[in-house]
């Protein structure tokens, strides 16, 4: 068996869902980074901190501040590091599907001009959310099944 750079045995490719993952990461972290660049976030001088008092909009589209870019940065740096175990990479894609619906119903449960929408969210961002939310938990739910279970997988005239 070949040895990686940390003396591990190394195994192979890394299984689908540490990829899918990584680059679900990758996205984040490019969009954290992206809502700070003047020209790609429209009215940059509109950002502020927190609230749906900013006028800054990544892409022209989806409103954010502050706050919002740090999330996404932190929500990214989670997934690279949750990324390089199957169990990790599994959590950060089905967990974080699971979160991102539970942040698209707030940010239909909430008014947009109200102090509730701290993030802030708009419309844009709640479809995207629902969109991401559900696209996280099928890849987190559905990608290498036989990969880390800890036994063999079973046929359905297996089961009782």
């Amino acid at each position: 068996m070949a040895r990686d750079v940390r003396g591990r045995g190394s195994a192979g490719p890394r299984p689908r869902i540490q990829l899918a993952a990584a680059v679900v990461a990758a996205v984040f972290l490019l969009l954290g980074v992206l809502g700070f660049v003047p020209g790609v976030t429209t009215d940059y001088a509109g950002l502020t901190f927190a609230g749906h008092h900013s006028e800054a909009k990544l892409l022209g589209l989806f409103q954010v501040s502050i706050l919002h870019n740090a999330l996404h940065l932190l929500f990214g740096l989670a997934g690279l590091v949750m990324a390089r175990r199957v169990a990790g990479a599994r959590l950060f894609l089905a967990g974080g599907g699971v979160a991102y619906l539970g942040l698209w119903l707030y940010g239909f449960a909430i008014e947009q001009e109200s102090v509730a929408n701290f993030v802030p969210l708009n419309d844009a961002d709640d479809w995207l959310h629902l969109l991401l939310g559900f696209g996280m938990l099928a890849l987190g739910l559905l990608l290498s099944n036989d990969a880390g279970t800890g036994g063999r997988l079973d046929t359905p005239i297996d089961r009782p």
